[in-house]
């Protein structure tokens, strides 16, 4: 494959990422921010990301073990990961933190545990598709491309 095939299927792919609601315009403000001298600036905000992500997912799931549940404590990783997600523009994400919000709440553990697993799929399929998103990057920048427009 060429770079102008590899920059079709980033363009493609990114296009889909909107469409279905993972990106938002967050994530094309975090793109702007990228040039030619940090062409990994997104790339490297997302493995940071990534690494809360599991940590507070984590920490979630360790909360809503506990006995009693203590879902002030569950709410503030929830706000915390719904607010790192709005500030990369993962809008699914974003969108199910604010849901478990509503049920830490009304401290309505059944809707707590079926958000976390709700969010830990979201998750999954953000990062996979990112990274694959990534993957195309790098590609086309090893061929000597360039992913800024």
């Amino acid at each position: 494959m060429d770079v102008i095939q590899w920059q079709r299927q980033h363009r493609d792919h990114q296009a889909s990422m909107f469409r279905e609601g993972f990106l938002d315009d967050q994530f094309t403000q975090l793109q702007k921010l990228q040039d030619e001298t940090s062409p990994d600036f997104v790339i490297e905000v997302f493995t940071m990301f990534f690494e809360d992500s599991e940590n507070l997912i984590n920490n979630m799931k360790r909360a809503l073990e506990q006995t009693p549940v203590d879902f002030r404590q569950v709410d503030a990783h929830v706000h915390q990961y719904k607010g790192s997600s709005a500030s990369v523009g993962a809008a699914r994400v974003k969108n199910v933190c604010a849901t478990f919000r509503n049920f830490c709440d009304a401290q309505n553990l059944e809707g707590c545990v079926r958000c976390l697993q709700q969010l830990q799929h979201e998750y999954s399929l953000l990062k996979s598709n990112l990274q694959h998103l990534f993957g195309l990057q790098q590609q086309i920048l090893a061929a000597g491309g360039s992913t800024i427009e």
